[in-house]
């Protein structure tokens, strides 16, 4: 729904379908409808419900950081994560999310799970970018083996975000894509500043 009195931090959006043409709608759509199947199961309501909630702000990344941080002596990795985290997260929020400014599926999320009402627009899911940015860093200095456990916690946090309902599946994907190219640039320079 269209906001004309939108205030300084909220942003006027127009509405998500057909905004990127019927084959995006098409595949928000089978997205919502395969989630649709899980929700309401008690389990697959808590893990999602649960990632949504420990993704925002980069909540749980941060945890990450500072726990692993503290296992390996490594407060300088602890720093740094938190820095290139801020500042991809000022990238997509305040910088690509503006160039789209996409109506969200719900406004408040699914009646049936609680979540945080975001106040930006939905393209691309701000939760998704950081999550694969995250990882893509973590995995930068922790090998594949261990790179294969922030993957799956970036895909859980992404797609909880499409399985509440504050984001098109299509959002999500295109958030994993930015987050994945930020992170590679970011992998590089974290490898520099923290090796």
């Amino acid at each position: 729904m269209n906001n004309p009195t939108a205030g300084p931090d909220e942003l006027p959006i127009v509405p998500g379908q057909s905004q990127f043409g019927p084959r995006v709608d098409a595949f928000d759509e089978r997205i919502d409808e395969l989630l649709e199947q899980l929700r309401g199961h008690p389990i697959a309501d808590r893990v999602f419900s649960t990632a949504s909630h420990v993704g925002d702000f980069s909540l749980i990344w941060h945890g990450i950081g500072i726990a692993r941080g503290i296992a390996k002596g490594r407060p300088d990795q602890v720093i740094v994560l938190a820095m290139m985290l801020g500042a991809e997260s000022l990238i997509v929020n305040q910088g690509v999310k503006r160039l789209f400014r996409r109506e969200r599926p719900t406004q408040t999320g699914d009646d049936r799970l609680r979540v945080r009402q975001p106040r930006t627009s939905s393209f691309p899911s701000g939760h998704a970018s950081s999550a694969a940015f995250a990882a893509m860093v973590l995995s930068g200095w922790d090998g594949p083996k261990a790179g294969m456990i922030w993957w799956k916690v970036a895909a859980i946090v992404g797609i909880s975000r499409a399985y509440v309902r504050i984001h098109h599946g299509s959002d999500v994907v295109a958030g994993a894509v930015v987050g994945t190219m930020l992170g590679l640039v970011g992998r590089r320079i974290a490898k520099r500043l923290a090796p």
